[in-house]
């Protein structure tokens, strides 16, 4: 199966119509059916690591201040809990916990809806450990690569850049809207995953202070470090809604496809 690191922006993406959605719902024809997706989402940060594991995940409304038509936004895509079980059962780097307290955040439907629009795949998140380094979270997908030759879509959910405090919100309907310095962080990245340069990837919050400024929080970068981790030697990489908007915000997403 396919592995795709998608930039999600803003939750006001799952009602609009715009370049960014025109462009999942374009790599969306590229894709075959998967029995289920595991899903890494920005948004779920816990203290150790969790997959969600009930039969029907709700939909969650993770954010506040937005127009009432997107707090009213279901995505019912059922959940898998065989699946959740594979994960804790076979994952030896980490303890897997299983979660009924959580759900899909807008980090999974809100993107995820352009792909399976029937909601009818099955989908089961796992968390990103906020406590741990970048080295967990590779050792974690290298596990979890498995899946795919099981017929199990991975998809992580975040940004290259995501620096909310820099937004310019005057340009939030200008696409390709970038700071230079935003616009040369995205590339650097870009770069790097073209080279498979993993060692600097795992390594650029230590050693690169433009990482700091491009993302002042991790928790939208490491899904990408989960689908570089799942990739494998003969996957052809295309990358897609390859732009930033807002000044601080790269949409830029991946797909990974032998």
């Amino acid at each position: 199966m396919p592995a795709l690191f998608l930039g999600h922006g803003s939750p006001m993406n799952a009602i609009e119509n715009n370049v960014y959605t025109a462009g999942f719902e374009q790599i969306a024809k590229e894709l075959p059916t998967p029995k289920a997706i595991l899903c890494i989402s920005a948004h779920w940060e816990t203290h150790g690591t969790f997959v969600t594991a009930m039969d029907h995940p709700k939909t969650i409304h993770d954010f506040g201040g937005f127009p009432l038509q997107l707090y009213r936004f279901e995505y019912p895509a059922p959940g898998n809990r065989e699946l959740a079980e594979w994960v804790q059962k076979t994952i030896k780097s980490t303890h897997v916990g299983l979660s009924n307290d959580w759900g899909l955040d807008h980090g999974c439907w809100s993107v995820v809806k352009y792909l399976y629009p029937k909601a009818n795949v099955p989908i089961v998140e796992l968390s990103i450990d906020y406590t741990k380094p970048a080295a967990y979270h590779d050792a974690l997908a290298k596990e979890l690569a498995a899946l795919r030759s099981q017929g199990i879509m991975i998809i992580g959910s975040g940004n290259i850049v995501h620096n909310l405090r820099r937004i310019n919100w005057d340009h939030m309907e200008d696409p390709g809207y970038g700071y230079d310095w935003a616009v040369a962080f995205n590339d650097k990245i870009k770069k790097m995953i073209v080279e498979r340069d993993d060692q600097q990837l795992l390594t650029i919050s230590k050693n690169d202070e433009s990482y700091h400024l491009a993302a002042p929080s991790p928790e939208h970068f490491l899904p990408l470090l989960y689908i570089l981790g799942v990739r494998s030697d003969t996957d052809k990489l295309l990358f897609f809604n390859d732009s930033l908007i807002g000044g601080s915000m790269s949409m830029t997403s991946l797909l990974f496809q032998s």
